[in-house]
């Protein structure tokens, strides 16, 4: 399967749904660079998403917020971000886990244009907070189910740690408004091939719920048919969850094992026609603060947004 840019998991997913000839279409965007049209557009970002693992394997996806300029590839074979010109909460699990594993997944994205692109590959942070990932591969991914906000950051101030963060082991603990008023999350997952990913998931408020003491659901929207999160679950169940709260400045992170469903019975048809779930068991979670410099304008709701049902 020469040239295939896809793991045996992502391909098993791509069968099953009956989408791979679709998948080896939109799999040809995948790229050993960053292209040239997307460079610029890196320097301009405020924000990206880290997913990476922590000594226990568990999952951790991460959102880190930068003044404009502090995200950039000069060549395409790396991407390169200036962590001075950050905000950098210390107690997020990501700093000790690429100090260990040195290897991430990586998302920028811009909420108001529903632009984004995956960078992932070995990544290290030198000692004047410098961070260099050096690109294994590199995509643009769907627009689609994004909620659209104006983020920007005010000013760049080091954060100060106000003690550990709210933290625990079950969902009864956690901020159910959280969870249940999310349109915006993003998913970390890897494969056994030592590849990270991290995605956005997203969709009207009550699309991720809680469905048991530990655990949580979220509905598998139509997508670009390449699968990455599903595919690295078929090889690793391992999962990290951040849902950022942007009216309550908080930001929620949970880690622990995840399974898609298949051929759920849809009647309201909240999975957009796919009949797929993925069900993740939390085995912790910790609450951070926002910065307080962090200035984000909700815009609209996706128009492509399934509907949500209660029930």
């Amino acid at each position: 399967m020469t040239n295939v840019p896809f793991h045996s998991g992502e391909l098993a997913v791509q069968e099953r749904a009956g989408e791979a000839a679709i998948a080896r279409r939109n799999g040809s965007a995948i790229s050993g660079k960053v292209m040239a049209g997307a460079r610029p557009f890196l320097t301009q970002q405020p924000i990206i998403v880290f997913s990476s693992s922590d000594e226990g394997s568990a999952m951790w996806t991460s959102i880190v917020f930068g003044r404009p300029g502090f995200l950039a590839s000069e060549d395409g074979t790396s991407l390169d971000v200036d962590l001075n010109q950050a905000l950098v909460d210390p107690r997020d699990p990501v700093w000790a886990n690429i100090r260990r594993e040195k290897r991430l997944g990586s998302l920028v994205i811009e909420l108001a244009s529903r632009r984004r692109i995956r960078i992932n590959g070995p990544a290290r942070l030198d000692e004047s907070h410098h961070l260099r990932i050096d690109v294994e591969e590199s995509f643009p991914a769907c627009p689609k189910y994004i909620t659209r906000r104006h983020v920007r950051i005010a000013s760049v101030e080091t954060l100060e740690a106000d003690g550990p963060p709210a933290s625990g082991t079950g969902l009864t603990e956690a901020p159910f408004a959280t969870i249940g008023n999310a349109d915006t999350t993003f998913v970390a997952t890897r494969s056994d091939e030592g590849g990270y990913d991290v995605s956005h998931r997203g969709g009207l408020p009550g699309f991720v719920r809680v469905t048991g003491p530990l655990t949580i659901q979220w509905p598998e929207y139509p997508g670009n048919s390449m699968f990455n999160t599903l595919g690295n679950l078929v090889h690793n169940p391992e999962a990290g969850l951040a849902i950022p709260d942007f009216e309550r400045g908080r930001i929620l992170q949970l880690t622990g094992s995840a399974v898609t469903l298949w051929d759920q019975s849809d009647p309201a048809n909240k999975t957009g026609g796919t009949r797929r779930f993925v069900e993740m068991t939390v085995s912790r979670w910790q609450e951070l603060t926002l910065p307080s410099d962090l200035k984000a304008k909700f815009l609209d709701y996706s128009p492509f947004n399934p509907p949500v049902v209660a029930t």
